[in-house]
């Protein structure tokens, strides 16, 4: 069954998403696979076919202000984290997803992780690659510099800041077919820049990592964290500092393991999801 693209109307928000579904579909919860910045679920393509080959249902919708959902102006939508989550929860409860195993990879990525903490019981496993989950991750400079007022106006209405950030985190070209994908919305409208300062903006990272490295030390169900080496921006200490989590090297992968080499996302990912619980 091909994958398709789907739009969901949910509190006001159209939320778009790239669902999976096989026909034979194996006996476990549905995935969730969530982006970090300045991606979009495309960034997902080669993770979804091979999960739908196992049998697994993978949902991956771009996050509100991202790729193809809805871009509010601030007034309407806060782009803080519990913004967020709470925009996360209505979606999946609009899709009748009351249990999944959650992927989640990069800033705003994290927002994920901070879901699967807040609702444990919903959460089968939880797979980490490349997010920030201790408070001694800071945003990148790159990254940082667009949240800027008046200058990151401008930055962040630039098509080729895709290139520079989702190229400058792993030192991997991205073709340039693919690179038109994640431009399109910075062509398509201004308030792609516009919602991405405000994520930026309100990342409330500090806030974030506390509650992540706390949760994730009292995280009970099966947890992968996958780490990509070359990332320029995430230490690898602090993903081995997670020690109740199954720990995997990512070898030449820099921050976007799934843009980078998605071959080694799935070697590792599959496994974990596949695994039967004891």
């Amino acid at each position: 069954m091909a994958i398709t693209q789907n739009v969901e109307e949910v509190g006001g928000l159209t939320w778009f998403y790239r669902d999976a579904e096989p026909e034979r579909q194996n006996d476990q919860p549905p995935v969730l696979l969530l982006h970090g910045l300045v991606s979009q679920s495309y960034s997902w393509r080669q993770v979804l076919p091979a999960l739908e080959e196992q049998g697994f249902r993978a949902i991956a919708p771009d996050w509100i202000g991202c790729g193809y959902s809805s871009m509010p102006d601030r007034r309407d939508f806060a782009y803080t984290p519990d913004t967020y989550i709470e925009a996360l929860s209505q979606f999946l409860k609009t899709l009748g997803l009351e249990r999944m195993s959650i992927v989640a990879q990069g800033f705003l990525g994290s927002v994920g992780i901070q879901y699967a903490l807040r609702y444990p019981k919903q959460v089968e496993r939880l797979a980490i690659f490349n997010a920030p989950i201790a408070q001694t991750a800071k945003l990148p400079w790159k990254i940082r510099r667009m949240g800027i007022p008046l200058a990151g106006d401008m930055m962040t209405q630039d098509p080729l800041l895709v290139d520079r950030t989702l190229e400058g985190g792993g030192g991997y070209q991205i073709d340039e077919q693919d690179l038109g994908i994640y431009r399109r919305p910075w062509i398509k409208t201004s308030d792609a820049g516009r919602s991405l300062l405000r994520m930026i903006q309100n990342l409330q990272l500090k806030e974030s990592t506390a509650e992540i490295e706390a949760g994730l030390s009292h995280w009970k169900q099966p947890l992968l964290i996958g780490w990509g080496v070359r990332d320029p921006w995430l230490s690898i200490e602090m993903a081995k500092a997670v020690d109740q989590a199954e720990f995997v090297e990512l070898d030449e992968v820099g921050h976007y393991p799934q843009e980078d080499w998605h071959e080694k996302v799935n070697e590792v990912l599959i496994p974990f999801l596949r695994r039967q619980i004891i």
